[in-house]
């Protein structure tokens, strides 16, 4: 079967939702949270690094970076392995996106509380954006803002039919299946309709 994942992310993991299609139907492959950090500092490594002097605060920000770009890749690769040994192929990942963030220095981001939270909310989507293109996936990234409206347009569906959709996903699954995993799976809808666009 040909599947494609739909990915939410938060500061430190990520609800990750398989969907395939069977028999003209969409069906919920697998579904779970991938963690992105291994230390709880590393959630948010721009408040770690918030009263180190700048050296300090660049290396703290930087390995945390890094980690979760390692971690992102480590869980991506684990997730298309899972499912080739299901014998489904992989055919696309939807990440969920915000805005982009102006290219700030560390020094910038770390002057304002506000641009922290920015910084750390962007930065495991990236994560998992690099590690989608690492694993050689193709890559829908859709505005989570956007999300209803994109899906509304790529799928060809009225909200009400998109909500229905979701929601008869969910019941087949059961619980949880709160908005991380709606969300998710309305972006893998969206990722595994344009495989054959």
């Amino acid at each position: 079967m040909k599947v494609a994942f739909g990915m939410k992310a938060h500061s430190g993991w990520a609800a990750l939702v398989v969907l395939g299609e069977r028999d003209s139907d969409f069906v919920v492959v697998d579904r779970r949270r991938l963690e992105l950090v291994e230390d709880g500092w590393a959630k948010q490594p721009y408040h770690a690094a918030e009263d180190l002097k700048p050296d300090a605060a660049r290396d703290v920000v930087n390995r945390g970076v890094e980690a979760a770009h390692q971690i992102a890749l480590r869980e991506m690769r684990a997730a298309v392995k899972r499912e080739r040994q299901r014998e489904h192929e992989v055919t696309a990942c939807a990440v969920l996106v915000a805005n982009p963030m102006p290219d700030w220095s560390i020094e910038e981001i770390l002057a304002v509380h506000f641009r922290m939270h920015k910084a750390e909310g962007v930065l495991f989507r990236d994560a998992l954006i690099r590690a989608t293109k690492a694993c050689g996936l193709r890559l829908v990234a859709i505005p989570e803002k956007l999300l209803t409206k994109h899906a509304e347009t790529a799928l060809g569906t009225p909200v009400s039919g998109l909500a229905k959709k979701v929601a008869t996903l969910g019941k087949a699954v059961g619980a949880p299946w709160g908005k991380d995993q709606k969300d998710a799976a309305l972006a893998a809808l969206v990722a595994l309709q344009g495989r054959s666009k």
